[in-house]
């Protein structure tokens, strides 16, 4: 912890001390969930592969430095999952190492499923495989559901189902689950394995940090630093933008509360933004021009380009009336604190960079 941490804690000291097993911690929402722990005195044990590029969060952060264990292994790899739960014997694991990509899982798309559909089961057993497990919040994605296009919100109860090998293969992950879940986590028995495990789905998560391929923020950023027009393939594709903040803030209350009362919350929650945030690709894209305070965008949209969804929303209600959890930011400023993000990372040090925007959204 540090002095910058100071009032970062929304979750009543709950994590001071926990044992929390992050699987994806090198990734974009994995690094800024471990800094939060991190910071909330949580000893924190990441597993993840390496990370992408030299500018991840991960990197520029030192976070593998800062947090208690920062561990490389792979998800698909079951019997290591095992010893590295035996070793470091968490309370709390939150899964989200995953192969996140939709183009990139038309490339690959059986280890796609070898990583988000088999990954989320040797997850599973090496929880079932550790007495000191307690709570685990697995980490899906609003492309789970089978998507009709619909013009209102999909909520937490609706099939699963997916176009793309990555969508689908998280709909596959979410029958795992419930199927574990129903199996040897079932909350009826809970006084027989003293497991509570639930599954958490978030909209098109945004923030600072992401440097990924084929994704609109870090798409415009490379552009405009190169300064170069930047190119959308999907201009009026609609999504539900959020700031990577929120959906952490509801996985790390959701656990908590898990934690408290083991029984009552073991399903499916949908943890997306407010209908007014639900947006066109190039609608944010101009945002972040304007914010960023220069650059122009290129339409190409290719009518035979591989299929991604054009439209998809959350229904949040059970989040909000059951957890007392809703976002905190609209779109304007989702937006902007993800482009402060990058025109500072330069100037602040990038973990502190992170603590500033963590302290801003929890004081909203």
């Amino acid at each position: 912890m540090t002095d910058k941490s100071i009032g970062i804690d929304i979750f009543d000291n709950f994590y001071r001390g926990k044992r929390v097993l992050v699987t994806g911690h090198t990734g974009f929402k994995g690094s800024w969930l471990s800094i939060w722990l991190n910071e909330l005195g949580a000893e924190v044990a990441g597993v993840g592969l390496d990370p992408s590029t030299d500018r991840d969060n991960f990197v520029l952060g030192r976070v593998g430095e800062r947090i208690k264990e920062d561990i490389r292994a792979d998800i698909r790899d079951g019997e290591k999952m095992k010893e590295i739960f035996a070793e470091y014997r968490p309370e709390i694991v939150f899964h989200l190492a995953a192969q996140p990509l939709v183009r990139l899982s038309y490339e690959c798309p059986a280890e796609t499923y070898r990583t988000n559909v088999m990954g989320t089961v040797n997850i599973m057993e090496a929880v079932r495989a550790t007495a000191d497990v307690k709570v685990g919040v697995m980490i899906t994605t609003d492309k789970c559901y089978e998507n009709k296009e619909q013009i209102w919100g999909y909520r937490e109860d609706e099939p699963m189902g997916g176009y793309d090998p990555y969508s689908s293969s998280k709909g596959a992950a979410e029958i795992a689950i419930s199927s574990w879940r129903r199996s040897f986590f079932n909350p009826e028995k809970y006084a027989e394995h003293g497991k509570a495990i639930a599954s958490v789905r978030a909209g098109n998560v945004i923030g600072g940090g992401d440097w990924s391929l084929d994704r609109i923020i870090p798409d415009c950023i490379r552009a405009l630093e190169a300064g170069k027009p930047v190119d959308i393939r999907s201009p009026k594709a609609i999504r539900p933008w959020q700031h990577v903040l929120e959906p952490l803030g509801g996985y790390m209350l959701l656990a908590a509360k898990m934690w408290n009362s083991p029984t009552e919350y073991c399903e499916g929650w949908n943890f997306g933004p407010r209908s007014e945030s639900i947006s066109t690709v190039w609608d944010v894209a101009s945002r972040v021009i304007a914010d960023y305070g220069s650059g122009s965008l290129r339409d190409l949209s290719d009518p035979d380009a591989l299929h991604e969804a054009k439209l998809l929303m959350l229904d949040i209600s059970k989040a909000k009336f059951r957890l007392g959890w809703e976002p905190r930011m609209n779109i304007d400023r989702t937006v902007a604190m993800t482009v402060d993000w990058y025109k500072n990372y330069r100037i602040e040090e990038p973990y502190d960079l992170c603590l500033r925007q963590i302290s801003e959204y929890t004081a909203l």
